[in-house]
């Protein structure tokens, strides 16, 4: 009978997408206020992988619509949008277009709350 032990090696390939795109409309004050952003509209929220897509991502939303930066982090791939409902929800809609049209990327649904 052998001891061999056997060994496994995991890792994380990310593929190519949008893995979450959320819009909420009309946030509490108190939501803005923890987030240290202004208050608006609308936040979008959006995940994306490779996570330094979210430079090409927040440089697509604030030219597709009249939104701007909250939050922006190359290393999570974390965006979020900030602006009127529908400004928000055109950037988001621009964002996973471009994206998938573009790049290759498998988008995401835009959900709401």
């Amino acid at each position: 009978m052998s001891d061999d032990k056997k060994r496994f090696i995991q890792e994380f390939v990310p593929g190519k997408q949008v893995t979450l795109s959320h819009l909420i409309a009309n946030p509490d004050q108190d939501m803005f206020e923890k987030l240290g952003i202004v208050q608006s509209g609308a936040l979008g929220i959006l995940t994306l992988t490779p996570s330094e897509t979210v430079i090409i991502a927040g440089d697509l939303a604030t030219k597709a619509a009249h939104v701007t930066l909250g939050f922006l982090d190359r290393f999570t791939g974390s965006l979020v949008v900030v602006g009127s409902v529908s400004e928000v929800e055109l950037a988001m809609i621009k964002v996973n277009s471009f994206l998938s049209e573009n790049l290759g990327y498998t988008p995401s649904n835009i959900t709401k709350s």
